[in-house]
């Protein structure tokens, strides 16, 4: 009798009742990663290094004018006011293992007894194979990994030493302590995040528009010192308050409530002049944060991947003593951020 666990047993029977139906396992609660995508798409590289990722950047200026009249005493100012920012990369690992008897029990022969690149399907695996068990495992792995890494670029890095911190390491709730990026928040003002959470979070009220009001103003903060914040992220609780102020003032057209004569209840998306687009991020409302928005300047705030190891597939040999085959995915990189004070965190009620 092989030794399979209760979860390999299980998955074997589901992939197996002959009266089930046919064809690929239906997902049952895939979400949209938009800010995952957007990282991604523009993540910058990295050749390797110590084990960080290093600039220079400056908050503080010396050089100052003085008066004076005829033979006065003048001063020379020495600026050294340079500090630099430090993100730490990591090593992540996603991974699958299938038993030569699991491949069996879907009908599959492995030819290749050492790598399993090789198949072969027997004449009538149709007539009792309901989702191929290879598929469904990678299909996994692919599902599972994505998921797990959207979950990591969310996150301050404390659920595990062995991962980046991301957004919400580097956008704090708290701006004004600790260390981040190897730079004191705490004594530099101008390496702080905006932020209005917890008691100072935003109200909003369909009378007096205080959120769509706030929004306007922060956003000219934002754009203070250089920040062009394109990337607007919210959960689902925000967006509707945003969207109950919008309703209560707002002006409805032919592609709003009107339609043809019908009644039209959807809404078309929000934007705002400069940013774009407002885009529901579900992970948020997963995190226990669907009151929570976030902007972000992709230009100051960026997923960094080592050369070559960015979402790295592998195919180890299998061992001598094991007829276990394993696939794999890693990746090498961090977040990192070189300008915080075009950044902002809002917690809407």
């Amino acid at each position: 009798m092989a030794d399979f666990t209760a979860q390999e047993v299980a998955n074997i029977f589901n992939a197996h009742l002959d009266e089930y139906m046919k064809g690929d396992a239906t997902p049952q609660n895939l979400q949209d990663r938009p800010t995952m995508g957007e990282f991604r798409k523009n993540q910058d590289t990295f050749s390797g290094g110590r084990g960080s990722i290093r600039g220079n950047v400056v908050g503080d200026y010396t050089t100052t004018f003085m008066g004076y009249v005829g033979s006065d005493t003048v001063t020379y100012a020495n600026p050294a006011n340079l500090k630099q920012f430090s993100w730490e990369w990591f090593e992540l690992h996603a991974g699958i293992s299938l038993t030569h008897s699991e491949l069996k029990r879907d009908g599959i022969s492995v030819t290749d007894s050492t790598t399993g690149e090789s198949t072969s399907e027997h004449s009538n695996r149709a007539l009792h194979t309901i989702t191929g068990l290879m598929k469904n495992k990678v299909s996994d792995m692919k599902e599972g990994s994505e998921r797990s890494f959207n979950e990591i670029m969310w996150l301050d890095g404390t659920q595990s030493a062995k991962v980046f911190p991301g957004i919400q390491a580097i956008v704090r709730d708290d701006p004004t302590t600790g260390i981040v990026g190897g730079i004191d928040a705490s004594t530099n003002p101008w390496w702080r995040n905006r932020s209005l959470v917890g008691s100072s979070k935003i109200v909003s009220s369909t009378s007096s528009q205080t959120l769509t009001k706030k929004l306007r103003s922060e956003y000219r903060q934002l754009r203070r010192y250089g920040g062009r914040p394109t990337i607007w992220r919210a959960g689902s609780t925000a967006i509707e308050k945003m969207e109950a102020e919008i309703h209560e003032k707002g002006t409805y057209t032919d592609s709003g409530f009107m339609k043809s004569g019908a009644t039209e209840l959807g809404m078309p998306s929000v934007t705002m002049k400069g940013v774009g687009q407002c885009v529901y991020d579900p992970t948020l409302d997963d995190l226990g944060r669907a009151d929570f928005m976030y902007f972000m300047d992709p230009r100051h705030i960026k997923l960094c991947t080592m050369e070559g190891e960015d979402w790295k597939s592998h195919a180890p040999a299998r061992p001598a003593d094991k007829y276990t085959l394993y696939r794999a995915v890693t990746y090498t990189g961090c977040m990192k951020a070189d300008k915080l004070n075009c950044h902002a965190v809002y917690q809407v009620s």
